[in-house]
């Protein structure tokens, strides 16, 4: 399909719409975790529809000493990355485009959620997210916009920005793209050397570990609600040469419906021998935390049962690099 490259709000507005329009925004660098999201979008919006990609690294939320100036700009191959994926429209605005007048003096505040995790470790950054994020609603005024569960604390600011505020418009997460190798696809990839990829395969490995270590503890109590804890059946268990199995049952009947530092430790394992790669692993922060606001879950929350994410971030030589996966503890009787 033919893909349009639009610069302005006003090119943008000019077109004529019927369905349902639907964004993506993305930095550049597209790769095919850029290009789920666009079918995805695709999906949504219909054949009467529009998606529109956009294109725009944004200064704000880059700190002192971050990677702005390098950050890969490829507009021509993302064209190609976006109109394959199903994209009607390219939108990428010059900086003055979106911020007329230079740096806005009237900023969104991502509020305490915001200073947490990727918050703590670089300051002012999500406000800088959000604000352009609402700059970029309000020029392509979609009915759906859809973000990559990779940035799963971006994309609860962003849900909760847009509920807080009244935006009217329905954000879809979709789920992170692997490449074979369980590494989480990401624009900085292209800044590893083959040595310094090896060691971040630590990222998606800690968190695999983490999710075995709790998946482990839900089979164990899915079982222990399945056997009943009576003598009687232990002992059939046990003349059937299962009495380690009914011992296990019986302790998860009488454990707590989550264990956070089980997992959290699991995960730990593996980061800890990563740290002594070469190269090493530098890691920032590891975290089980409430997806509703990112406040950790402590590990004397042995009754925590609900949604969590495990989440990581750790620095290989000079690429800074973000995973997590989503958990559920305590799945229903």
């Amino acid at each position: 399909m033919t893909t349009t490259l639009l610069r302005t709000a006003a090119e943008l507005r000019a077109r004529a719409r019927a369905g349902r329009r639907a964004v993506v925004m993305t930095m550049g660098a597209l790769h095919e975790g850029h290009a789920t999201l666009v079918r995805t979008a695709r999906d949504l919006a219909g054949p009467d529809g529009e998606v529109v990609v956009t294109v725009f690294v944004n200064p704000l939320q880059f700190g002192e000493g971050e990677d702005l100036d390098r950050y890969p700009r490829t507009l021509d191959a993302d064209l190609k990355v976006a109109g394959e994926a199903g994209a009607d429209v390219v939108f990428a605005p010059s900086a003055d485009e979106v911020y007329p007048g230079g740096e806005p003096q009237v900023r969104v505040s991502a509020g305490p959620m915001g200073e947490r995790l990727e918050g703590a470790s670089r300051p002012g950054h999500f406000d800088g997210v959000l604000t352009v994020v609402a700059k970029l609603l309000h020029l392509t005024r979609p009915d759906v916009a859809l973000y990559g569960q990779k940035d799963a604390q971006q994309l609860a600011l962003i849900r909760r920005m847009v509920r807080d505020l009244n935006f009217g418009i329905e954000i879809v997460g979709v789920p992170t793209v692997r490449e074979a190798d369980g590494l989480a696809l990401s624009s900085r990839n292209r800044y590893l050397s083959p040595q310094e990829r090896r060691t971040a395969l630590a990222l998606s490995a800690a968190l695999f570990a983490g999710r075995d270590r709790h998946a482990a503890q839900e089979a164990l109590r899915a079982r222990a609600r399945e056997v009943p804890a009576t003598q009687a059946r232990a002992e059939a268990l046990s003349a059937l040469g299962e009495s380690r199995a009914a011992a296990d049952a019986h302790a998860v009947a009488q454990a707590a419906p989550g264990n956070p530092a089980a997992v959290r430790a699991a995960a730990r394992l593996v980061l800890d021998e990563a740290a002594r790669f070469d190269p090493p692993l530098e890691l920032d922060y590891l975290a089980l935390v409430d997806p509703s606001d990112f406040t950790e879950i402590t590990d004397l929350e042995d009754d925590f049962t609900g949604e969590a994410v495990l989440a990581v971030a750790a620095r290989v030589g000079t690429t800074r690099l973000i995973d997590n996966l989503p958990l559920t503890f305590g799945a229903a009787s």
